[in-house]
């Protein structure tokens, strides 16, 4: 076993990508994930790779495009307000079918909002990352080690789906040091894509990267295809955890750094008697509705804490069909919850305190 050193959250990501065989980091400095593009600044020099921090956010996610159509692994990172800028390029990737990875320690909104920690980019990183009929994958981790393990998976699945995926964190997750251990991927064994614009050599045909279809027809069905990828990333790449749902009659849906929370105050639920239990999405999409669909056979009631005014609760709502009601406790502006505020919740929802 490796041995495990304490790193801040916003670092551990960088090293991460760095043992996943990323050389290539675009970014632009934003609180509260400054220190991850800092890092990279360091270390990316010393393994012969490139940082370059661009002269806006819309210039590097552009430059993350240039880079993953010629075949590396690519990544930029920001904080919510910098990822909306980033959003046009994003769309431009996933209209060209190029992987990348996109990193969002999330900050209070909207506007420039604050620094503080929130999870109010939820709708934007599921339902709305750019213009068009497109989806990216999205992981949203909830310790350190979490974040280290989703970063290699994330660009796993982002070369096998070719698509851009994202690492949904916060301020909280990228601020808190933790022990991790880093788990090196080797750069000669990633896979090869012979999609990459790197140039042909007189080896084969002439590769074209680009997103631009004139004729409606054509780009209809390019749609309707990667639609049926998608398809099947729902079927095959859920992710979630569960705990103590077997016989909870509530249960609550929490995902990232509010699941720690959740995770509290669900065992402070048992002491009391309340069979409460936790289902925590760790893909946001695919959302993982299978889960909840069978949770919902057997539990009463649904409580979703999340640390924005509700983003989450309509895809709960449609993975149980509506079948059981959902109800929602968060809060927004850079709060986090509190374990006591939660039980109180759900001491609410099982008929008051036992």
């Amino acid at each position: 076993m490796a041995e495990k050193q304490l790193m801040k959250g916003n670092e551990a990501l960088a090293e991460a990508a760095i043992q996943a065989g990323c050389r290539h980091f675009f970014g632009y400095p934003i609180t509260p994930q400054t220190e991850l593009a800092a890092y990279m600044s360091k270390r990316m020099p010393k393994l012969n790779g490139v940082y370059l921090q661009a002269e806006s956010e819309i210039a590097a996610a552009n430059m993350v495009l240039g880079a993953s159509a010629s075949g590396v692994r690519a990544m930029t990172s920001s904080s919510s307000p910098g990822i909306s800028l980033k959003t046009e390029a994003i769309s431009y990737m996933a209209g060209s079918d190029l992987p990348c990875l996109i990193i969002n320690i999330q900050r209070g909104g909207p506007g420039l909002g604050g620094i503080q920690p929130s999870q109010a980019d939820y709708w934007q990183a599921t339902k709305g990352t750019g213009h068009g009929d497109f989806q990216i994958l999205v992981f949203a981790p909830n310790t350190v080690q979490e974040m280290v393990d989703y970063v290699s998976e994330a660009f796993d699945l982002a070369d096998k789906y070719r698509m851009p995926a994202l690492i949904l964190a916060d301020g909280m997750l990228g601020q808190m040091m933790e022990p991790v251990e880093m788990k090196k991927k080797p750069v000669e064994n990633l896979p090869e894509k012979t999609w990459a614009t790197s140039g042909h050599r007189g080896n084969r045909p002439r590769n074209i990267v680009n997103s631009l279809y004139i004729e409606a027809a054509d780009l209809e069905a390019l749609v309707k295809a990667r639609y049926e990828r998608y398809a099947q990333i729902e079927r095959e790449e859920q992710r979630s955890e569960r705990f103590m749902t077997e016989d909870a009659d509530i249960i609550v849906v929490a995902y990232g750094a509010s699941s720690r929370v959740a995770r509290s105050a669900v065992n402070m639920a048992r002491k009391e008697g309340i069979k409460a239990g936790l289902i925590r999405p760790i893909t946001l999409w695919p959302f993982p509705k299978d889960v909840l669909k069978e949770a919902a056979k057997t539990a009463e009631k649904f409580l979703c804490v999340e640390m924005s005014m509700g983003q989450m609760v309509d895809d709960v709502k449609l993975a149980i069909d509506c079948v059981r009601p959902v109800e929602f406790y968060g809060r927004t502006g850079g709060i986090i919850p509190s374990p006591g505020e939660v039980l109180a919740q759900i001491q609410r929802m099982a008929g008051g305190a036992k």
